[in-house]
């Protein structure tokens, strides 16, 4: 059976609650097991979460679920950029699927929420599409 994993962060409770329950019904839809759910500050330290999950060999890819709400300053563009390159890297360096359920940066809490079914479904979905696409690809 494939498996899967979830980092997604504690902030903005209000937006990720309702990201995991999309989440999990997404992987169940698509029957994969989420072998772990890991919650973490914020985006900016899913990496390190990631890095840690994507060794373990129960782990065929990994699901981000955050959101990156505008700020008066830089510091949402700063952070969503870092995060987004860090997670490719990854996901190439480790040769498995990390998919970005992240709203932003510069959204809105309003438009966060709006998309929060939206995001954590197509991450779920995009990740377990990767995972298959890998397997047929290692024949």
């Amino acid at each position: 059976m494939t498996g899967i994993a979830i980092v997604a962060t504690e902030i903005n409770p209000d937006i990720i609650q309702p990201m995991l329950l999309a989440a999990r019904a997404q992987a169940q839809e698509d029957a994969v097991s989420i072998m772990e759910v890991i919650l973490v500050p914020g985006c900016f330290e899913m990496p390190l979460a990631v890095k840690a999950l994507l060794k373990r060999a129960d782990v065929d890819g990994i699901v981000t679920l955050g959101a990156i709400l505008r700020g008066e300053t830089a510091h949402d563009s700063i952070v969503g950029e870092s995060c987004a390159h860090a997670l490719v890297s990854l996901s190439l360096e480790y040769e498995k699927p990390v998919t970005h359920g992240v709203a932003g940066p510069g959204a809105t809490r309003d438009q966060a929420l709006a998309r929060t079914e939206e995001y954590a479904r197509r991450a779920v979905h995009a990740a377990v599409v990767m995972i298959k696409r890998m397997k047929e690809m290692q024949r």
